[in-house]
């Protein structure tokens, strides 16, 4: 288990925040959002964090030296209940920056209230799923920022 990372519940110990809007299809029959789609909502937000960054992630994995970060390990731990309509903020932040590996905290609040935390280890990986060092453009993204 390479997790460590423990995420805050605090918004400003992030360095980005994503808006997700839940929708119907995505709840169980009591109308709450079912826990498999949890992982999409990080994966959005990791992404809109890359391209907010300047570096999008079709631009990271693209050409011969391009670079995948397979997900490792996945944890979420659930505090409330999202339900249909909620516009859901998914504050981001990269930590525990290996050579070839990084953890991403998360912490999914609405109307500032928290409702999940979570975290993701990733491995950059090489074209052909082969383990790679990362790109030296992520040690300017762990932390908080400014």
């Amino acid at each position: 288990m390479r997790l460590s990372l423990q995420p805050s519940l605090d918004p400003t110990a992030y360095r980005f925040v994503h808006q997700v809007r839940t929708r119907f299809a995505e709840t169980d029959a009591m109308g709450i959002i079912h826990h498999g789609n949890y992982p999409a909502y990080l994966e959005e937000a990791r992404a809109a964090m890359l391209r907010d960054a300047g570096f999008p992630y079709e631009d990271v994995r693209a050409g011969d030296d391009g670079i995948d970060f397979a997900v490792l390990e996945l944890y979420v731990r659930h505090r409330q209940p999202l339900r249909f309509d909620d516009l859901v903020a998914v504050h981001v932040v990269v930590d525990d920056l290996t050579r070839t590996t990084f953890q991403v905290g998360y912490l999914l609040t609405v109307d500032g209230q928290a409702r999940a935390t979570a975290v993701t280890v990733h491995g950059a990986v090489d074209g052909r799923g082969r383990p790679s060092r990362m790109p030296a453009f992520l040690a300017g993204l762990v932390g908080p920022g400014d």
